[in-house]
């Protein structure tokens, strides 16, 4: 309801604020002469002063406290005015008032919600509005290759590791059969000179016995052979693989290094951690240009209706038509509009006591100053030349 002093000056205060800081600004200025200082002239002239700087004072109080009261008073004359329209007047303007409410309550709605999106992210998206789709598909896409490649790269490198043991293992398995096969060699040498002793020696017949050592020599050696050799054929496989793993692994890195940096472009320049938060971002924004657009919609509408109402009010030749735009409950309900009155009259009422408690300031100095000419006996020209002066004012 203080919409009705818009027109005031900002540096004016509340009646009541104003009221107080005058009674005990006033309070202070007015504490009068002593008996003893009416000797003093000096002291004299500035009480006389000092009276008079209070006069003004006051009388500056009164002309803005009756330019206000001016200003309640055709406020309270409008509403009465309206008060007294017929029902189909009534009708017409309680119609306009209720879109003018319903769309300022549509903008606070809209000026009081939570935002999704901040004012930074929603320039860049609208920056970038007409690449934002193939933006956010080829993250999509980038995603969803990174994935692939990565799986490629753990299956290679798991590739390269079990041909690396393998060649390990086999390598273990050659040094095995060569040392296998010495002691086999150095068994073959001990048997020999065994039955060359029990031979030349003892004239025993070894026949068999050399048979089965040459034999057991010959496929004992035959076997360690045939497995080392196959051995050396699978260690060269296995280097083979394993080169071959190492050469995909790399491409795919390669692959994975340039997929990850596009990745980590797009995710880095609008500040998101994949494409799905990217995605939300964007139907954020969208939603966010709809609520906008619905916004400036209704500033639009409301604008029209605000004209349209103050029209309407100007028929009646009103003081202030343009008032109501902000008062648009007040109008749509009754209680409202008493509640208005009830507190524009209680400002009359302050105001009224305002302007009588300077006017009796007014007198009270006049009085004073008039005493104190009176029995000092003065009557110079520049004195009563200020007194007509503040006369003037005050009729003013």
């Amino acid at each position: 309801m203080g919409f009705f002093t818009r027109k005031k000056k900002q540096k004016q205060l509340a009646p009541e604020k104003r009221l107080q800081e005058n009674l005990g600004r006033q309070s202070r200025q007015t504490e009068g002469i002593a008996d003893e200082d009416y000797k003093d002239k000096k002291k004299v002239q500035h009480h006389i002063i000092r009276c008079f700087e209070q006069m003004i004072e006051a009388n500056k109080e009164i002309k803005e406290q009756r330019d206000e009261y001016r200003m309640v008073t055709d406020y309270l004359s409008d509403i009465q005015v309206l008060e007294e329209l017929p029902d189909e007047d009534w009708e017409e303007i309680r119609n306009v008032a209720d879109n003018v409410q319903n769309l300022n309550r549509k903008r606070d709605e809209y000026q009081n919600a939570e935002k999704r999106i901040s004012d930074t992210q929603f320039v860049q998206m609208q920056q970038e509005e007409e690449r934002m789709p193939g933006a956010i598909l080829r993250l999509q896409s980038n995603e969803a290759y990174q994935n692939v490649v990565k799986k490629d790269m753990n299956y290679l490198e798991g590739e390269k590791t079990e041909w690396h043991y393998n060649k390990l293992e086999l390598m273990h398995q050659q040094k095995i059969l060569r040392n296998l096969s010495m002691i086999l060699l150095g068994v073959f040498i001990m048997s020999m000179a065994v039955l060359l002793v029990l031979q030349i020696g003892f004239q025993e017949d070894t026949t068999y016995a050399w048979m089965s050592i040459f034999f057991i020599a010959a496929v004992g050696g035959f076997a360690i052979y045939l497995k080392m050799s196959w051995n050396q054929t699978e260690i060269q496989r296995s280097e083979v693989n394993l080169n071959h793993a190492i050469v995909l692994l790399n491409k795919v890195k390669f692959k994975y290094v340039n997929v990850t940096n596009a990745v980590d472009y797009v995710t880095e320049k609008y500040h998101v951690k994949n494409s799905y938060e990217l995605n939300y971002l964007w139907e954020q924004y969208l939603n966010e240009v709809k609520e906008r657009e619905k916004f400036k919609q209704a500033n639009e509408d409301l604008e029209y209706y605000n004209g349209k109402l103050v029209q309407l009010l100007r028929r009646y030749r009103l003081y202030d038509a343009r008032v109501w735009t902000n008062q648009s409950s007040a109008l749509m309900d009754k209680k409202e509009m008493v509640e208005v009155k009830h507190h524009l009259i209680v400002r009359r009422q302050k105001l009224r006591s305002q302007m009588e408690y300077n006017s009796q300031i007014i007198r009270e100095r006049r009085t004073e100053i008039d005493q104190i000419l009176k029995k000092q006996n003065l009557n110079s020209p520049e004195i009563r030349e200020i007194i007509n002066s503040i006369d003037q004012l005050d009729m003013a």
